[in-house]
């Protein structure tokens, strides 16, 4: 059983998102589950992919370092990913890691009858921070638009169609105690997926 940890914060020190972090890592450490923590400003990953990794990446011609990255995914049976909410979107450094990861052939294939995701038979879980308020993204439908790109538009298109994720707005302006009652959800949800995981392999 093992679980993978994408954490995407350029402040890897005391931020909020890493609060998330060492509460995720709590859960999978209790449960004695082996855990792989990429943090992607901390390894300062290149989210930036050339033109020769591009076309090179469609004959299998994959750089080592992002082969690695490939290989931790294969071999995850959970894969949680940690990051603010910016503009929309991910975080560049973020978009960048699965614009160099997500290669064809690794990801996804084509063919006649059209693409298939090739990443198949994993959990996600996502924990999205974000400085507004999700009530507000709900009824503005910016939440449906979220998951409709961020979370199942993209990864159900790579095969990976269970997913959890959680919005956490407000993060500005929230209490201390709305604070910890959030960080106690999150590794509550993440005991949930581990469990339910390591029964299904029982």
């Amino acid at each position: 059983m093992k679980h993978l940890v994408i954490f995407a914060h350029p402040n890897t020190k005391n931020s909020f998102n890493k609060a998330i972090l060492e509460r995720v890592l709590q859960a999978s450490q209790k449960m004695n589950v082996d855990t792989t923590v990429r943090d992607l400003y901390g390894m300062n990953f290149n989210p930036v992919v050339s033109w020769e990794e591009l076309t090179g990446s469609f004959k299998e011609i994959i750089p080592a370092a992002i082969r690695h990255e490939q290989q931790l995914i294969s071999e995850a049976d959970l894969i949680t990913l940690i990051y603010p909410l910016w503009w929309m979107g991910f975080p560049a450094i973020l978009k960048g890691y699965f614009d160099r990861v997500f290669t064809h052939g690794f990801a996804y294939k084509t063919d006649e009858t059209g693409t298939v995701g090739l990443i198949q038979g994993k959990k996600m879980q996502q924990f999205i921070t974000m400085g507004n308020n999700e009530e507000r993204y709900q009824q503005m439908g910016f939440a449906r638009s979220l998951n409709d790109t961020l979370v199942n538009g993209l990864f159900n298109y790579v095969g990976i169609i269970d997913i959890d994720h959680r919005l956490l707005g407000d993060i500005h302006i929230i209490s201390s105690e709305e604070r910890q009652a959030l960080l106690n959800e999150v590794e509550q949800k993440t005991k949930e997926n581990l469990t339910a995981l390591l029964e299904g392999k029982a």
